[in-house]
């Protein structure tokens, strides 16, 4: 069996990943969704590896060469809409806390001179309001200014000692 080097803290239904059972990815997310529970999309599905929630990881510190976070980032995404059913919902009250959580999680459990890829939209939340409550700044990304497709920003962090 091989060693699963790179987590997915948020893996959803894996929709950015070329192969979405790749040997060496470790999927988790703390949710289920069936087939066919959503009439946009009905063979849309959340089957993680493992149910973890991003907040409180089971594994131990130094586990992973890459992590990819992509948490939840709407409020307000109701279950059964395309936006709930494919990235969950964050927390109007207590986002900067879940966030900051699941960062300090993911750092965590990354190997020293490990790569952290975070994936956000700004639906809700700005970028720049999201980077403030992270501990430290990204290596690289779009520029201040620039904006992701739809407002999707990827970050790149690398954890230094």
């Amino acid at each position: 069996m091989i060693k699963k080097i790179i987590l997915d803290a948020c893996c959803g239904g894996r929709m950015f990943w070329f192969n979405k059972h790749h040997p060496n990815v470790l999927y988790i997310d703390k949710r289920t969704h069936l087939k066919g529970g959503n009439k946009y999309r009905p063979n849309f599905t959340v089957e993680p590896d493992m149910l973890v929630d991003f907040r409180d990881m089971p594994f131990e510190d130094n586990s992973f060469k890459l992590v990819v976070f992509d948490p939840p980032h709407a409020f307000n995404a109701k279950t059964g809409s395309v936006i709930g059913d494919y990235y969950g919902q964050l927390d109007k009250d207590n986002w900067k806390t879940d966030i900051r959580k699941g960062f300090d999680e993911c750092w965590r459990v990354l190997e020293n001179y490990g790569i952290l890829i975070l994936k956000w939209n700004e639906v809700n939340v700005k970028r720049a309001e999201l980077l403030k409550i992270l501990p430290i700044e990204p290596l690289f990304g779009q520029r201040p200014g620039g904006r992701g497709y739809g407002g999707t920003h990827w970050l790149c962090f690398m954890k230094f000692v």
